[in-house]
């Protein structure tokens, strides 16, 4: 846990979410690519049928779904899982400011960031809670 070690000054935080959020995205593209090579080598070669929608099948509608899928090493599931990842990313990053202003002993941004992470959390599940 180097990462939670070190420098909590103004520069240090923004270095710590600055790697936190390349980190992220880095992961991310590494599997969505991986995803999209497998999907052109599993299906390259057929011609697309635009005539015909055809909607995400049900497996990839949940991220249990997904990630099944993606364990299975299905394109379309590690796809779907890079794309969750993108998203967890910033949600991350308002996650991992909580924990650095409660260390600072700020509670004033603590309370604020608290706010904006469950406004996060409430939209990313849908909101009909």
């Amino acid at each position: 846990m180097s990462f939670l070690k070190g420098d909590w000054t103004e520069e240090g935080l923004d270095e710590k979410l600055g790697i936190l959020l390349r980190t992220g995205v880095l992961i991310s593209a590494v599997v969505v690519l991986g995803g999209g090579i497998l999907y052109l080598i599993h299906a390259g070669s057929g011609l697309p049928h635009y005539r015909v929608f055809r909607g995400e099948p049900a497996d990839l509608r949940s991220v249990p779904g997904i990630l099944k899928d993606a364990c299975s090493l299905r394109p379309a599931g590690l796809i779907q899982l890079g794309l969750l990842l993108l998203i967890a990313t910033p949600v991350t990053r308002v996650a991992f400011s909580v924990l650095a202003f409660a260390l600072k002993r700020d509670q004033t941004y603590v309370v604020v960031t608290l706010i904006v992470f469950a406004l996060l959390v409430y939209s990313l599940v849908g909101g009909g809670l």
